[in-house]
């Protein structure tokens, strides 16, 4: 029994916001007279009133002095921004619905639209080029998957990367989530390495010894079968003549007048991996505008970052303005007595939190101090909270 009554205890408590640990020992005048009017009004951010007659706010001035922090029920429209606007007559509440104002985008979210747009293109466009490659598409497509396949490797991986890049972030713009726009900025550093790695390589091979390079590459790399896709695709034979490194086909062969495939292989890897770095290097510019932009702009795809109130586990409700009248009225009723007690709990209108304290002013246990051993059990399930 002990331990079930310890689990509904804690359970209990678990509910009780955590601000109960960091609220002053008396009311601020909003608590106290709600009836008093704010000390702002915003005119565009409108307001509503939740379950404890506390105005709640929100919208793009939620950081303003003065303006509610605490959101509405059920708040998920577009970035906390209620569009009803409600008043207070007496003790009841009344809402007015209005129409939507306009959403507009900021010019950090149009920042990262039109760099995300620039970065899907070319990435789409380079990853179509690679894949057309690898299908044997162009002419000499196939001598660049047998004589360049590394930097081809490497040149796939970074479309392929840098495509899923740009849907991550499409998804953090059009959703304004700041985790997702994290995760693309982090992409955006890996597809930079990714693109500078085919260019490296491929200027490194052209401009020292690609001769060299070339003769130890069709004498030990390729094989049989990579010297014969080359001698087909560029219709020669053998590395200097037919007696030279060649591999017999039905057009390559000891009396064939194909000319050697040094010349045409050197020259066609000239053009194509200057072509490459080329290419390569001329996209860091746009790749370096794409990660600034997601540095300056990610934390700021709305009108400031995140929806600028109060976290959920902090916001006051129920339970937790019962433990805090009880604690408040226990503290009244041991200097003035009950009496005052009950009249300052009907004044502040929080007598739905003391309403029993109101109705039996006979029953002195509401007017004791709650158990050590129940508010040891609260204090260390509040603190394993945090």
């Amino acid at each position: 029994m002990s331990s079930q009554s310890a689990s509904a205890e804690g359970s209990s408590t678990d509910l009780i916001s955590l601000t109960v640990n960091y609220v002053p020992s008396k009311f601020s005048g909003a608590l106290l007279e709600p009836s008093r009017p704010r000390r702002r009004r915003p005119k565009n951010a409108m307001s509503g009133v939740g379950a404890m007659g506390i105005p709640r706010g929100g919208g793009i001035d939620a950081f303003r002095t003065g303006e509610a922090r605490i959101p509405g029920e059920n708040d998920e429209d577009y970035d906390g921004v209620n569009v009803s606007k409600s008043w207070r007559i007496g003790n009841k509440f009344f809402r007015r619905t209005k129409q939507p104002t306009k959403l507009r985008w900021n010019t950090f979210k149009i920042i990262l639209f039109v760099s995300n747009a620039v970065f899907s293109v070319y990435t789409l466009i380079t990853l179509i080029l690679c894949l057309l490659t690898w299908f044997d598409v162009f002419q000499n497509a196939d001598v660049i998957r047998v004589g360049n396949r590394t930097e081809l490797i490497f040149s796939t991986l970074a479309a392929t990367f840098g495509l899923l890049t740009a849907v991550i972030g499409w998804a953090g713009i059009l959703l304004n989530n700041r985790g997702f726009l994290a995760v693309y900025t982090f992409f955006l550093w890996i597809t930079f390495a990714f693109l500078v790695v085919p260019g490296y390589l491929t200027y490194k091979k052209r401009t020292f010894n690609l001769e060299g390079k070339l003769n130890a590459q069709w004498s030990r790399a390729l094989g049989a079968e990579g010297r014969l896709r080359i001698q087909n695709r560029l219709q020669c034979c053998g590395w200097f003549s037919p007696f030279v490194e060649a591999t017999i086909s039905q057009t390559c062969y000891a009396r064939s007048i194909l000319p050697g495939c040094k010349l045409a292989y050197l020259n066609l890897q000239r053009h194509i991996l200057k072509k490459w770095y080329t290419i390569s290097f001329g996209l860091v510019p746009l790749q370096l505008g794409a990660i600034i932009a997601g540095l300056l702009c990610s934390n700021h795809v709305t009108y400031r970052f995140g929806k600028g109130m109060m976290p959920k586990r902090y916001q006051l409700n129920s339970n937790a303005m019962k433990v805090i009248v009880d604690n408040y009225t226990n503290e009244i009723a041991e200097q003035y007595g009950r009496d005052v007690a009950s009249d300052v709990i009907v004044k502040s209108g929080m007598q739905s939190y003391g309403s029993s304290l109101v109705h039996d002013h006979s029953d002195s246990n509401l007017l004791s101090s709650p158990s050590p051993s129940r508010v040891g059990r609260r204090e260390m399930s509040t603190m394993a909270d945090l």
